[in-house]
């Protein structure tokens, strides 16, 4: 068995930093980036039970977080006892029809996440709502968000939708979340100014274009699409993490306003060279596996990075070197973590 000298830098195997969207294999760091769901994690299937009348269920008209998951409700009706319900979440139940809402002005959060939802509507009496979520559903439009101008954050993952549409009037939104739809162009977000968080991952989008308005925003992930080059970034003077994995980019540019970027993900694309980020001295976490990174002196790009603790470089040529992982060790020197591996010293 190899024993280490006393000092000399030792390795320690961990945990991925959650799941990816392409799962199975060391992809399975990949953040859970948009803070809420995982667009690829298994969720109940519940078409082939029978619902359940709500009348069966007791409802507490004091309770103010009212949770009702899982309860095979077929129709929402019954719930204008609840007037002093603040949050209500009906996820993965059997409900076709959003209805029979409009008592519950009191509400601030309403989640219907998991049902055969095909329609947002019924929803103008909710002018408190500032948390929206009709994820895993069967939606083809974003519309009948009209009054809901107090909203703030808006989940649609894994719907059908086609176009980003309707949302003008909400100027106070500050998460959206399109990721797993059929959407192919960024558009009509340009109102969107206090938007912090859009994720767009897993749709048809072949260019980053329409974004200069979004000056406040801070998270940008639109991995696994169609994109080919960096661009149309100018703007997103604030951005701190960029997520373009899984697409078909080959260069690295188009960076030079992003200079508050902590984490840049461009795993899994074209790129041959580290280049035009020796700028981004804030950036801590720096992932380019699954690449075709060949030459060490590319390292150099990362110099400036003196903050930087992560890198992943897995599956690139360069890691045929039997000595990968010290090089890296010695030409960055804060560097905490490699790959899957931490550095304990």
């Amino acid at each position: 068995m190899a024993t280490l000298s006393v000092g000399e830098p030792q390795e320690m195997e961990v945990d991925r930093k959650g799941e990816s969207e392409e799962s199975g294999d060391d992809e399975t760091r990949r953040k859970s980036i948009n803070g809420k769901v995982d667009a690829n994690q298994p969720h109940t299937t519940v078409k082939e039970e029978f619902p359940v009348e709500m009348d069966t269920i007791t409802l507490d008209p004091e309770e103010e977080d009212v949770d009702l998951v899982h309860c095979r409700i077929g129709k929402i009706e019954g719930l204008g006892v609840l007037r002093k319900a603040k949050t209500l979440s009906l996820r993965q139940n059997l409900i076709k029809t959003i209805e029979n809402l409009e008592m519950l002005v009191t509400l601030k959060e309403l989640d219907l996440y998991d049902n055969q939802i095909r329609k947002l509507e019924n929803l103008q009496t909710l002018k408190e709502l500032d948390q929206l979520d009709v994820s895993f559903n069967l939606l083809r439009k974003v519309e009948g968000l009209e009054c809901l101008t107090g909203l703030k954050k808006l989940f649609l993952l894994h719907n059908k939708i086609s176009h980003i549409a309707n949302l003008d009037h909400l100027t106070g939104l500050e998460m959206l979340e399109l990721g797993s739809n059929r959407i192919r162009l960024i558009e009509n977000l340009d109102r969107l100014s206090s938007l912090t968080s859009l994720f767009l991952g897993t749709n048809k989008i072949t260019q980053l274009q329409h974004l200069e308005g979004l000056h406040n925003l801070t998270v940008l992930s639109i991995q696994s699409n169609r994109i080919t080059k960096m661009e149309g970034l100018q703007g997103l003077v604030n951005l701190k993490e960029l997520y373009l994995s899984h697409n078909g980019i080959e260069v690295i540019e188009g960076l030079e306003n992003n200079k508050k970027l902590t984490t840049l993900d461009i795993a899994a694309n074209r790129v041959k060279k580290i280049e035009n980020i020796s700028h981004l001295t804030d950036l801590q976490e720096f992932w380019m596996n699954d690449n075709q990174l060949e030459n060490w002196s590319d390292l150099d790009e990362l110099k400036s990075s003196k903050a930087l603790e992560t890198v992943y470089l897995e599956r690139n040529p360069l890691q045929k070197d039997p000595q990968y992982r010290r090089k890296i060790m010695l030409a960055l020197p804060t560097v905490r973590q490699i790959d899957a591996t931490f550095i304990r010293f």
